[in-house]
């Protein structure tokens, strides 16, 4: 089974009043996964605005691989994550 990956430009809410922020995230699917399908799970993401989905684009392992370091950089994805965590089940 092969894979793809995907760059996908999501709106965020909740940082601050009426504000949003726009944060690329990069993601891995089955091969035989669609643009329309992959824009349907990114935007079931903790945290993503409603119609938050800005581009979804099929991009090279390379893009992704660098891709997902600069999302373990992203101040904002640092700090969402760490709510989430911190939340009970």
């Amino acid at each position: 089974m092969g894979w793809k990956y995907w760059k996908v430009v999501l709106r965020y809410g909740h940082v601050g009043k009426r504000n949003e922020i726009s944060v690329a995230r990069y993601l891995v699917t089955e091969a035989h996964y669609t643009p329309v399908v992959v824009m349907d799970q990114a935007a079931d993401m903790p945290g993503v605005k409603h119609n938050g989905v800005t581009s979804v684009k099929e991009i090279a392992r390379a893009e992704f691989i660098e891709g997902k370091r600069l999302e373990q950089e992203n101040f904002f994805l640092q700090k969402m994550k760490a709510f989430h965590n911190e939340r009970p089940a």
